[in-house]
């Protein structure tokens, strides 16, 4: 294995579905995929047209970025599948969260609900037990993630978490400094471990 940590190619965006979401958080999401495209990034997102993951779609797919969504079958109503870009279709939430993991080299958070926070934990949870050294980075804009930064560091206060834990995401306010964020945390991170988590109901053979 190489002692170089691996270039970031593909960023996988975990945010809202919701419409009802606050403009500047739509806005936000979109200046992100414009972002992602100018830098020659794939974007990597759950495949819908709508909320916050339509509009970074859009965005990035508008200014000639690559993406790749992926959506689980029983969704593509709900959340609106936008076929104007790569899709995997799965059959569940856990390969939906599977294969955007594989095709991702980076995790960036923008403002999201309960599905937001339930992949983002994950992603996390898998940092804490070193399935994978890959950049985490939310975006918080006013704050938006203070809650939860506030309950890691309660459970760090409680030896629940190891105090380590809260050095291994970053943090910022504008769009403008998530991909710096990102590639100074894949230049601390040393290189990418192998361990890769089979998904759930695989033939392993």
């Amino acid at each position: 294995m190489s002692d170089l940590p691996a270039p970031i190619g593909s960023v996988c965006v975990y945010c809202a579905s919701s419409e009802a979401a606050d403009p500047a958080y739509m806005e936000a999401a979109a200046a992100f995929g414009k972002t992602l495209a100018a830098e020659g990034l794939r974007l990597v997102y759950g495949g819908g047209d709508i909320g916050l993951m339509g509009a970074c779609a859009r965005a990035a797919h508008d200014a000639g970025g690559k993406v790749l969504g992926v959506m689980p079958d029983f969704l593509r109503q709900r959340e609106i599948l936008y076929d104007d870009v790569e899709t995997i279709v799965v059959g569940s939430m856990h390969e939906r969260k599977m294969v955007m993991f594989e095709q991702s080299d980076a995790f960036v958070v923008l403002p999201g609900g309960v599905g937001t926070l339930e992949e983002a934990v994950e992603m996390l949870s898998w940092r804490r037990l070193e399935v994978h050294r890959k950049p985490i980075v939310f975006h918080s804009p006013g704050g938006f993630w203070d809650p939860l930064y506030a309950l890691f560091q309660h459970t760090v206060d409680h030896n629940l978490t190891p105090a380590a834990f809260m050095d291994t995401w970053r943090s910022v306010e504008t769009v403008g400094e998530i991909l710096p964020a990102l590639r100074d945390l894949a230049a601390a991170n040393g290189p990418l471990l192998e361990t890769r988590m089979p998904a759930v109901g695989s033939d392993q053979r």
